[in-house]
């Protein structure tokens, strides 16, 4: 494996997109769309966000125009990778009814494309192991799910700007992509390059293709200042310090009956998380027809119906609602994979409608505990 690292000049971002669609894959990578950033294909460097950045706050996200000419300058993008790789809306199977017969007639899976990712970031790489984790690594694999994921490339990107709502360093992640990366570039100025590292066989076989230089040691030291200058941007921090128990603990909070009042269930933060993977089933018919068809949509414990048994729902009341999605996520999915099923990207606070905050949310139960808050915003 090839482990040197490169400089490659901007306009290499458009031979490195024909490389990629050379060998078949569909490029998926931020761009501009209804007046947000966000992954999705393209067939040139045209087509990306040159010059614009964004601003993330609570219930708020603005594009903004850049000096610089910085082409990855944003935070968290929406939706991200989960997006691509486990589709919010897909078929499982469709059929026809023929007399007492009835003949399945297309799954869905002969039209998966394989899909090159550029422009990941170091968050959603961390959310991709957990879903490698939950969708392919347990008895029963996902099998759609497995066969994007095996087939997927990796260009990942240094997030050098992160946003007012990121908190990825309070959740063990940071702003340099760590692994499970083909490629990772990081992009600098005074001039305008990119540094690349190598990190896979595949990778190095694919920039072998796009014109590059040996980095030196000062393009090294400038990724490495730059990492650490964006870690010190963090627009917000979570204590995460027995996290797990202090959460358990506060099930009777009056902090739940709080956040209940505000909460609107529109279920943006589960949509838009790059964890969440609940799902539900739909079959679909048509009166008069001899078609139907099964679809596997996402689905969100924010839905009253989420919880509904043979008595009705168990969580009628969104206080529960909204306790069971953040006590799962920071603490049962400790107990279950062994990881806090957040990794900080801040999506959910920046596409909350009403700006609900979940690291405020958890300084505000250690208050109530009585125990020293050392979270929230900076």
């Amino acid at each position: 494996m090839a482990d040197d690292t490169r400089i490659m000049l901007p306009q290499g971002l458009d031979r490195l997109i024909e490389v990629l669609e050379g060998r078949g894959y569909a490029v998926v990578a931020p761009t501009v769309r209804t007046g947000a950033v966000s992954l999705a294909e393209v067939h040139g460097a045209d087509d990306l966000p040159w010059g614009v950045g964004d601003e993330q706050e609570a219930g708020r996200y603005r594009l903004t125009e850049r000096d610089d000419g910085k082409v990855f300058a944003q935070a968290a993008a929406a939706p991200g990778m989960k997006a691509t790789l486990f589709p919010p809306d897909e078929l499982i199977w469709r059929g026809r009814r023929s007399g007492s017969q009835f003949e399945v007639t297309d799954t869905g899976v002969d039209h998966v494309r394989p899909t090159a990712f550029l422009g990941v970031r170091g968050c959603d790489l961390r959310a991709l192991a957990q879903h490698d984790r939950v969708l392919a690594g347990r008895a029963f694999p996902d099998a759609r799910y497995v066969r994007r994921r095996e087939g997927a490339f990796i260009a990942a990107v240094t997030c050098t700007d992160p946003g007012g709502t990121c908190f990825c360093t309070s959740m063990g992640g940071g702003p340099h992509p760590e692994s499970d990366y083909d490629l990772a570039l990081t992009e600098l100025s005074d001039p305008h390059r990119f540094v690349v590292e190598v990190g896979t066989d595949l990778g190095a076989e694919v920039l072998a293709e796009v014109d590059t230089v040996p980095a030196t040691a000062d393009d090294e030291a400038a990724v490495t200042t730059a990492v650490a200058e964006a870690t010190m941007r963090m627009g917000r921090t979570m204590d995460t310090d027995g996290l797990r128990d202090l959460l358990y603990a506060a099930a009777e909070s009056p902090v739940w009956d709080d956040v209940g009042n505000r909460c609107l269930t529109c279920m943006n933060c589960t949509m838009v998380c790059p964890t969440c993977f609940c799902t539900t089933v739909q079959d679909v018919s048509v009166l008069g027809s001899a078609d139907a068809e099964r679809r596997r949509v996402w689905d969100s414990c924010f839905s009253e119906e989420f919880a509904h048994i043979h008595g009705g729902s168990l969580r009628t009341e969104v206080r529960s609602r909204y306790r069971q999605w953040l006590t799962h996520k920071l603490a049962a999915w400790q107990d279950q994979f062994d990881a806090l099923g957040c990794v900080g990207c801040g999506r959910c606070i920046t596409w909350c409608p009403v700006g609900i905050d979940l690291t405020a949310e958890v300084a505000k139960i250690r208050a109530s505990a009585g125990i020293p808050v050392a979270g929230g915003m900076r």
